[in-house]
């Protein structure tokens, strides 16, 4: 698949897919611009090799085929120009529209057009026609089949950029030191299944925190209280019990409820009380991940250890997160929610993805429809460039 070391952009119009999808406040504000800041190289790189404009699209948010003003990317733009130091022209639209002579161009939400989703063939062509060359770097976007990420390859030569290239280095996990350990939490065991089967062919442990372990426990036959659990999925969970790599806590923080003022206790994992909910993995099982961690020289970790969205649950997860912040091994984290949960220590890891759900499918051994898609088009393409 090509790079953008692959491509003469000199005197080229470069249409670049960005994941700009950044978090917002209330007022529509910028929370975080890491998303911003993590494709610069990519849009620095072309313009240091002659390009004659960038234009840049991504969506914001979910305005399901509406404008919404919130959502409009001209906050996004005055970050990039910030972070670029250059001046950065956003336009009020993304198609059919008169691109002015600029060298850097933002168009406005993609979504906003319902046919961004759909995938629909026409949309994609007429973003096509805005530049000479189309570059993707918007990693957390690739799993996603829509006009910007799929259609648009059919029409013009592509390539991936710096980030979608770090990103595939990382996730791939070949050719990675052992012993290898792998942390997966989160609330759901239907959306990790492939991901735990996929894992346990490569990790030497895989330690399991976040609510999938009350169906893990369901399994087992133990009370689980009020916690959260997959009736459909215990069948599963007990065949992937009989892999010895599987490590679930011993101990448990539960509560009556989820606030901030609930008293919690700390149990054993099979003696949590019938009107009592578990919320985070206890001090016995983060010193028993720590001690499995101590082995490892390679850590991949998606998913929080507990409900980490209010502070008294998010013990493990801060504990677990600084713990690998401090060491000296190769600690890539999988993006989505974990991403929230270790930001303080996001720059003392080997790679941070920038996609959740992109990156457990890639993991889970899934072609990302906008990797097949750019395949197929250096094929298409192949004597264009």
């Amino acid at each position: 698949m090509r790079t953008i070391k692959d491509i003469d952009f000199d005197n080229k119009r470069v249409l670049i897919r960005v994941g700009f999808n950044v978090p917002l406040d209330d007022d529509g504000n910028v929370v975080s611009d890491i998303r911003i800041k993590e494709s610069i190289p990519t849009i620095k790189y072309i313009l240091e090799h002659n390009a004659k404009q960038i234009i840049l699209m991504s969506h914001l948010g979910r305005p399901d085929g509406k404008v919404v003003d919130k959502l409009k990317m001209d906050k996004v733009a005055d970050k990039l120009e910030k972070a670029l130091d250059m001046t950065v022209v956003k336009l009020d639209d993304c198609i059919d529209i008169k691109i002015p002579d600029a060298k850097i161009i933002m168009l406005e939400n993609l979504r906003f057009h319902k046919e961004e989703e759909k995938n629909d063939e026409h949309f994609a062509e007429r973003l096509s026609k805005l530049a000479d060359i189309y570059v993707n770097d918007a990693f957390a976007d690739m799993h996603r089949a829509h006009a910007s990420t799929v259609g648009i390859t059919k029409f013009m030569p592509g390539c991936i950029g710096f980030l979608v290239e770090k990103e595939l280095k990382y996730l791939t996990l070949k050719e990675i030191e052992r012993p290898f350990v792998a942390i997966l939490g989160g609330a759901k065991i239907s959306t990790k299944i492939p991901v735990i089967k996929e894992l346990l062919k490569k990790v030497d442990y895989l330690l399991l925190g976040g609510a999938m372990i009350f169906t893990f426990y369901k399994a087992k036959g133990y009370e689980i209280g009020k916690s959260m659990f997959e009736e459909d999925f215990i069948t599963e969970a007990k065949m992937l019990l009989n892999n010895e790599k599987v490590i679930l806590p011993d101990d448990i923080v539960v509560a009556a409820d989820k606030t901030e003022d609930s008293e919690t206790h700390v149990v054993n994992e099979h003696q949590i009380p019938k009107d009592m909910i578990g919320l985070d993995i206890g001090p016995e099982s983060i010193q028993v991940f720590k001690d499995y961690l101590k082995k490892a020289k390679t850590v991949f970790w998606n998913g929080p250890l507990g409900y980490f969205e209010l502070e008294k649950f998010g013990k493990s997860t801060r504990a677990i997160a600084e713990y690998l912040a401090d060491s000296d091994k190769v600690v890539i984290i999988g993006g989505g929610d974990t991403e929230d949960a270790i930001l303080p220590w996001k720059d003392q890891y080997t790679h941070v993805s920038t996609g959740g759900g992109a990156s457990l499918e890639f993991i889970s051994g899934k072609e990302l429809p906008a990797i097949q898609a750019l395949k197929e088009n250096e094929i298409e393409f192949h004597d264009v460039i």
